[in-house]
């Protein structure tokens, strides 16, 4: 039986540790923003920075400092529904299409507000924090980590609808001076396989339980679908041949105008992209990035393939070290990936890698009770897997059974493509 095993990450000493860690990762993020760009929400998927920065120091008042201190006092007393996500147990919300509209609070006392809620959290570390609320400070921090990745998913998408083309960082997406290897296939046997989380460490709800599943034999790319393969698709009409897409892809071709991946751009015959460096030639080596499901099991077709199952990628990713090109390395964008060994290379950081499979409940899962249910269960409806982390994913967050998802027209996540396809018992 092939088993799902776990791989642990190293982790600060102590939860204070780790959260001083954290939150200053989340304003390290933000060093080379301007304030006009704190505020600007390009579309409704994507928050302003400004809303991020507080709606972390929420959850951690929200959830944490009201229950564990009991002359808390809120920063602000409307806070509470202003930067309220989705939690509708706890009140209402701010409309989530409207919150680029808010100029106040400003920056500045965005800023503020965060270092009054870290205060009260050193407050609480220094005394004793009750044993219940351990776990949800550990979700808190596993929050803001994902919230970091979809600071720069969101400003990236806000630079992108400035005609300016600015930067985030200068020295970000420097060039691999490296050529992609030859795509391989490795074949695997398949059979009943464990997967799921098991273990002690932090992993999110949706994550469980482990069990079982069949799977086919199947084979796996060596690695990630690169610029220059998914250009080819391009050239061959690949957005013109209705019989590649699924319906509800192709209507949203034809509604977007879709013609290449979000980010692209064509200048006298040459394509360049959009990364956090400012508008760079496209390196025809790299991972391509910013496709929807809908281009990545489009493209699979048309390459006489398919998408992984997310228990394929999971149990082959189970054996693989987490290395990889996460946000630690501070190139913000997807590198060429070094030769594969004797399995699939990478498989961690770079860009998320779409499934085939929709987002549910795995056999036996049942939501927590309380605020934190409405973490993840909820949204078990229109959603698409997609896994191994990417270029804005810390290290120390991600694992071999972390479950993303997103809705299958979105572009704007760093989500790239690996191919499988099955192969004879």
């Amino acid at each position: 039986m092939m088993d799902a095993t776990k791989h642990t990450s190293p982790r600060a000493s102590s939860v204070a540790e780790r959260f001083e860690a954290v939150r200053a990762a989340s304003a390290a993020l933000c060093e080379t923003l301007e304030t006009e760009d704190y505020v600007i929400q390009s579309m409704p998927d994507v928050s302003p920075t400004k809303w991020h920065l507080a709606h972390t120091s929420w959850f951690f008042e929200t959830l944490v400092l009201r229950d564990a201190i009991p002359d808390y006092q809120a920063f602000h007393p409307r806070f509470q529904w202003l930067f309220n996500s989705y939690y509708n147990s706890i009140g209402p919300q701010f409309e989530r299409a409207s919150r680029g509209l808010v100029s106040r609070p400003t920056v500045d006392e965005t800023y503020r507000y965060r270092a009054h809620v870290d205060q009260q959290m050193r407050r609480l570390f220094d005394t004793s924090l009750p044993g219940g609320l351990a776990p949800i400070v550990e979700l808190g921090l596993h929050h803001e980590q994902q919230h970091q990745e979809l600071m720069l998913m969101d400003i990236k998408h806000v630079f992108w609808t400035n005609p300016l083309r600015p930067a985030l960082r200068d020295d970000a997406a420097a060039p691999s001076p490296h050529e992609a290897a030859p795509l391989r296939w490795f074949e695997y046997p398949g059979g009943l396989c464990q997967v799921g989380y098991e273990g002690d460490d932090f992993a999110f709800d949706n994550e469980g339980p482990r069990h079982r599943v069949f799977l086919e034999p199947f084979s796996l790319a060596s690695r990630c679908v690169t610029n220059a393969e998914y250009a080819a698709f391009i050239e061959d009409g690949g957005y013109d041949h209705h019989d590649l897409w699924l319906s509800s892809g192709w209507a949203t071709v034809r509604a977007e105008g879709w013609r290449s991946p979000l980010y692209w751009e064509q200048r006298d015959g040459e394509w360049f992209e959009l990364t956090l460096g400012g508008m760079r030639p496209l390196d025809p080596h790299a991972p391509v990035v910013h496709v929807s499901y809908y281009e990545a099991d489009a493209y699979a077709r048309w390459a006489g393939a398919r998408l992984p199952q997310e228990a394929e990628w999971e149990v082959i990713a189970a054996d693989a070290p987490i290395e990889g090109n996460f946000v630690e390395s501070g190139l913000l964008h997807p590198t060429v990936a070094p030769p594969p060994g004797e399995s699939p290379s990478q498989l961690f950081g770079d860009v998320w890698e779409w499934t085939s499979n929709a987002y549910l409940p795995y056999p036996g899962y049942e939501p927590p009770v309380g605020a934190v249910g409405e973490y993840n269960g909820k949204f078990m409806s229109g959603q698409m897997v997609l896994r191994g982390g990417c270029v804005a994913t810390p290290h120390d967050h991600i694992r071999a059974t972390y479950r993303n998802f997103f809705p299958p027209y979105a572009r704007w996540p760093f989500a790239g493509i690996r191919l499988a396809r099955w192969t004879a018992s």
